[in-house]
This record gives structure tokens, C-alpha cells and sequence, in this order.
């Protein structure tokens, strides 16, 4: 299915694409980030929580070393509190991402993922190759509906291609 060549390439991605959400939003007004723009999690600020928790929870998962958010699912909207803590958490946590991809080899992925999820009170075994992919086409899926949230606010958003993505990224 994937290779630790496409988990490199799309920790890179994720990682390109948050820097420019980032650059891009830095300086937008905190009502503006927190707007209800009818999008399925309301606001940009309570969407960008919303990939950022769930790739807390998913790299805690992938790796016991890596502690699994403090705020329970029913908070993820409210993960941090200001856009400056968002940007912060978000840069470390791309940070661990493309470290931990660095790592991971071919054939790890191959295994199985064994986990409870909270949310739905239940336990879970999959290949880890399915777990892995789902967290990048999370993460895009959900940046899609903040770049068309940004769009619609008439704010620059970011360019999204893969096939673009500078080569030192």
C-alpha cells in the first residue's frame, strides 16, 4: 500500500502546508479565526485544533514515547487556546511527525495497529499502512476546509499542491 518513502514525503507535506497557514494567518484578528463560517467544525481556529489533536492522538499511537493529548476528545475544538499556542504546539508537532517518518522503515508498516479509542468506547486493530495514510488524508481534508473557510474570508490561502512543494521543505 505505502512505503516509508510516501510517509517522508507527506510528513513533509504536512509540514509545508502548516508553515504557510501559519505565515498566512499570523495577525488575522482572533475573532475573525474563531467566526462560525458553517464549515463542519465551525471556525478556522477550532478546525486547525481539530487536525492538530487528532495528530497528537494518532502519533501517540504510532509511538508510545509520545504522549497522547491532555484534552479529551470532546474538548478538540478548544485544544489550544490562541492562535500564538496553536502555532507553537503545531511546529512541534510537525517537527515530530517528520522526525518519527524519518525513522520508520518499509516494513514496520506492514504490522498491525492495536488501539482504544475514547470517542467510541472501543478497541480497534488495523494495518498500520491503513492508520498512517489516514493521518496525512486527514490533515488534508480538513486544511481543504480551511483554505475554502480563509478563502471565503478573503484572506490569501496557501498553495495546496504536492507537485509544488519546494524541494528543502
Amino acid at each position: 500500500m505505502i512505503d516509508a518513502g510516501y510517509v517522508r514525503t507527506m510528513a513533509r507535506y504536512n509540514g509545508w502546508q502548516n508553515s504557510q497557514l501559519t505565515e498566512m494567518l499570523t495577525g488575522v484578528p482572533d475573532a475573525e479565526l474563531r467566526k462560525d463560517r458553517g464549515a463542519f467544525f465551525g471556525s478556522i481556529m477550532a478546525t486547525l485544533n481539530h487536525i492538530l489533536w487528532g495528530d497528537a492522538m494518532w502519533m501517540s499511537r504510532f509511538d508510545p514515547t509520545i504522549p497522547a493529548p491532555a484534552v479529551p476528545p470532546e474538548q478538540h475544538k478548544d485544544f489550544t487556546p490562541t492562535f500564538a499556542v496553536w502555532s507553537a504546539e503545531r511546529f512541534r508537532m510537525d517537527g515530530t511527525i517528520r522526525l518519527w517518518g524519518d525513522a520508520l522503515d518499509t516494513v514496520a508498516l506492514k504490522g498491525d495497529l492495536s488501539w482504544y479509542s475514547g470517542t467510541l468506547k472501543q478497541n480497534f486493530q488495523m494495518p498500520l499502512e491503513t492508520c498512517v495514510t489516514h493521518l496525512f488524508t486527514h490533515q488534508t481534508h480538513h486544511r481543504g476546509q480551511v483554505h475554502a473557510m480563509m478563502t471565503a474570508a478573503g484572506l490569501t490561502a496557501p498553495v495546496t499542491d504536492i507537485v509544488f512543494m519546494p524541494k528543502d521543505d
